[in-house]
């Protein structure tokens, strides 16, 4: 059975009290644009607007480094995740690190 982990950005869960801090959780992910994906990009930054292919390349990195951090947290016995946070750098020309972090803690519903 697939369990759900409980995610939010803030530093407390409303309507659960947090009765364990497991500590820190992260996904990272490094994606590149393809020469294609830069060449169109490049494209798109001269006439301006929203650049469909910088959108979705972002999107993916995004989704992928949440996912790896929900596996992190259940891999340390997590039911939840409070106070999530993304952050993204430049590693090099053309290469961006995402990441997705945050605290695990074991919740229980408040009755």
């Amino acid at each position: 059975m697939e369990t759900t982990l409980l995610i939010t950005t803030s530093t407390s869960l409303e309507g659960y009290k947090i009765k364990k801090q497991l500590g820190l959780v992260r996904g990272i992910t490094v994606r590149s644009r393809s020469a294609l994906g830069s060449m169109a990009g490049n494209f798109m930054s001269i006439f301006g607007g929203k650049s469909d292919i910088y959108t979705q390349l972002c999107e993916t990195a995004r989704e992928e480094a949440y996912q790896l951090m929900i596996q992190h947290g259940k891999q340390m016995g997590a039911n939840a995740i409070i106070n999530m946070r993304y952050d993204a750098n430049e590693v090099m020309q053309g290469m961006t690190e995402v990441l997705a972090y945050g605290t695990a803690v074991v919740v229980e519903k408040i009755d």
